[in-house]
């Protein structure tokens, strides 16, 4: 049997499947890993369609995933969980989380990687890859778009494994599937 990734970046477009993937990568993982599995949610449910989103998300986890919510504090989160896997879903929504406050987005990052240092079991990140779109109009578009790529950067620099899913198929891109 393989190494186990000790971290694991998983990208991809809206509904491309990415958190299903991750949540395998979890669930797979060899003794002595076991259930309860610990999802770091990043997202806020702002209105009822985002609610139903969560509410999708966590019945397809079921009773062997152990929730914490982290909007903005990830790196906080994950110093409280260092013994079991982790999988933090997303980083994109942790980013606008943090720059619609207009918290200071450089030193959370690097609170995030010095937990991810820390981190004594393996993590699965998922992110969203928003520059293959069009440029946004707005400003604020624009920044989070060019921030986003720079935090997939410096995850997939640091990541032993880096997978891209499309239409529910993962592309291995860095280590192996």
């Amino acid at each position: 049997m393989g190494r186990v990734a000790k971290l694991s970046l998983v990208l991809g477009g809206a509904r491309s499947g990415k958190s299903r993937y991750a949540e395998g990568l979890i669930t797979s993982l060899p003794p002595p890993w076991k259930p309860p599995w610990t999802y770091v949610a990043t997202a806020e449910a702002g209105d009822a369609e985002m609610a139903e989103r969560i509410a999708a998300h966590r019945a397809r986890r079921g009773a062997s995933w152990r929730t914490i919510e982290a909007p903005r504090d990830l790196a906080g989160s994950l110093q409280t969980c260092k013994a079991a896997p982790i999988l933090v879903d997303c980083l994109t929504l942790w980013l606008s989380n943090l720059m619609l406050t207009g918290a200071d987005v450089d030193t959370a990052i690097d609170r995030l990687q010095d937990a991810l240092t820390a981190a004594a079991a393996p993590v699965v990140m998922v992110a969203n890859e928003v520059g293959s779109g069009i440029v946004p109009d707005h400003a604020l578009g624009r920044r989070f778009r060019d921030v986003q790529g720079m935090l997939n950067q410096r995850i997939a620099a640091r990541a032993d494994r880096v997978v891209l899913v499309v239409a529910g198929l993962p592309l291995a891109l860095k280590g192996t599937l």
